[in-house]
């Protein structure tokens, strides 16, 4: 089984591994060959980490502002990042932000806006569009009377406003202002069966395509009643997909049309201006299911994978498992139903498909992976997957065998960083989402990357190295014979700088300068790992001595 801690697989992964500290309680866990040789970008408080794959900073951007939670490093090395600033209507929503930031590699500020008033400001998530311009995501108020006016029952309505979603595409002008080229409200799209003296009266579960606006899903029926988290951007079907945690579902929208298509359910590329093309995670919100039909429970970051990458155009979710019994974490990918591309199948008076995700993941302990709230998944260009596990602060990379090859604790809690040797469960240390870049991403092309210290103070570095699989420096090494009672022999083709062999507690116990061989003749038997060094790179392999 996998536990938190992963004891076993950490001591059977010296097999393969180039990275290993079994003394780490922060930083990096578990480093192994079969990672993705790249850098993680995550943001906490202020600061925007990129790390590598042994948890040394490669570069560090401070904000005079508090994450708004999304974070993108761009094509050019651009950083782009929403910041929190306080809202002059006082909008109360988890994950506010209402400010955009633009840095350069340096950490120049070279463009701000902010989207923040009494009536609006921009939380959670944005998004960097092919043509330079930025998606937001945002809420605005309504008031009570609008509200029910819109056929909201007034028993479901707590307070004196509700809160409108928002999708607002920017076009960024000067160092600090910006023009709105589109813009996309869920208000405009919603239908009620309460009252037929309001607005969007009619059958809800005739029209999965609109949101009843009484459903409340788990939120109470408070201002913040949908609570959306996340929303991605697809520019080859060009749409948009929302999340609404809340509510436990997420949604597809057309960004083909024109704003005052987007108002409307006509119009856009695919015929039905801003009504949802496509909806999955819980059909009861809209009269087609039961509770045993919900599929998401709290979700994060539901988007495409990427073109080029294994499972391209499906649907990768972080389903967090909240008020699910028992509580418990899933990556789902999904299959949408289509006739064509971007154009979904639906079956009048059923749910929306397909009945269950194409994949699951979660641990054979299912309680063992949980966070309630935040949290990432992203699939890499080696086919692994990057999870980010937000409530514990915790990144690990699986590979297609679902095998932890990479995991990570942020030791970065909301008044402090932690040393080596600290319980990261001490503090807060959550992070909202990761994501890891390949080494040949075109950002870091002509950057320094040498790398810094790490964020933690008291790592302990001696097992840690950068190598990938897809490095062919090592390809041609052999070690004879394995078992082994007196001389190690190392065939290569290239020239061994150092030999190094570590014990299961990374304590070093011999070394050697000769280039094909090394005595090991007064260890003890056991498990050691072999260490060969070729220029300033490691590789290791696991020895057992007889």
């Amino acid at each position: 089984m996998r536990s938190k801690h992963y004891i076993t697989l950490f001591i059977f992964s010296f097999s393969f591994s180039i990275s290993t500290s079994s003394q780490n309680t922060v930083g990096v866990l578990l480093n192994t060959a079969n990672s993705l040789n790249g850098y993680v970008l995550f943001t906490v408080h202020k600061d925007t980490y990129l790390i590598n794959n042994c948890g040394e900073v490669i570069n560090q951007w401070t904000s005079s502002y508090s994450s708004g939670k999304s974070v993108y490093l761009l094509e050019n090395g651009n950083l782009l990042r929403a910041a929190q600033i306080p809202n002059p209507g006082n909008i109360a929503i988890p994950g506010i932000g209402g400010r955009i930031e633009l840095f350069d590699w340096d950490g120049n500020l070279i463009w701000e806006y902010e989207y923040s008033t009494s009536n609006v400001t921009q939380h959670h998530d944005i998004f960097p569009m092919p043509n330079g311009n930025v998606l937001i995501l945002a809420a605005t108020i309504l008031t009570d009377t609008e509200a029910l006016q819109m056929g909201r029952n007034p028993a479901n309505l707590t307070g004196t406003e509700l809160y409108n979603e928002q999708i607002v595409e920017l076009e960024p002008l000067g160092s600090n202002d910006a023009i709105i080229v589109w813009q996309w409200d869920i208000k405009d799209h919603l239908i009620q069966d309460f009252d037929n003296t309001k607005d969007n009266f009619g059958v809800v579960n005739a029209n999965p395509q609109l949101l009843d606006i009484n459903y409340l899903g788990f939120s109470g029926g408070g201002a913040n009643w949908l609570h959306a988290n996340s929303m991605q951007y697809n520019a080859q079907l060009d749409q948009i997909i929302l999340s609404t945690r809340f509510l436990n579902e997420f949604y597809i929208i057309d960004h083909s049309t024109t704003t005052a298509e987007a108002a409307t359910s006509s119009g856009g590329t695919y015929g039905k201006g801003g009504d949802f093309l496509y909806r999955w995670g819980n059909p009861l919100s809209y009269g087609q299911g039961t509770i045993v039909d919900q599929k998401l429970f709290g979700q994060h970051h539901p988007h495409w994978i990427g073109e080029g990458l294994i499972d391209a155009g499906k649907i990768l979710i972080y389903n967090n498992g909240l008020n699910r019994s028992p509580s418990f974490s899933e990556i789902n990918i999904l299959i949408p139903p289509t006739s064509s591309p971007g154009v979904y199948t639906y079956t009048t008076n059923t749910f929306y498909g397909p009945l269950y995700p194409y994949y699951i993941y979660t641990t054979p302990v299912n309680t063992d992976f949980y966070s309630p709230i935040l949290s990432s998944a992203q699939r890499l260009p080696n086919g692994n997957t990057l999870i980010c596990e937000g409530t514990s602060g915790r990144f690990f990379e699986i590979d297609t065998g679902e095998n932890i090859v990479w995991e990570y604790i942020s030791p970065i809690g909301s008044a402090e960083i932690l040393n080596q040797g600290d319980d990261p469960q001490s503090i807060n240390n959550s992070v909202f989402r990761a994501k890891k870049y390949a080494s040949n991403y075109t950002a870091f092309n002509g950057k320094n990357l040498t790398p810094g210290s790490t964020i933690e103070s008291g790592e302990n570095m001696s097992g840690c190295t950068i190598l990938s699989i897809t490095d062919n420096i090592f390809s041609n090494i052999s070690i004879y014979p394995n078992p082994i009672k007196n001389i190690l022999f190392i065939n290569a083709r290239i020239s061994i700088t150092k030999i190094e062999v570590h014990d299961l507690l990374g304590r070093l116990v011999k070394k050697s300068k000769n280039q094909d061989q090394i005595n090991l003749s007064d260890l003890k038997s056991g498990l050691y790992i072999l260490k060969l060094y070729v220029d300033g790179k490691s590789i290791t392999k696991r020895i057992i001595k007889l």
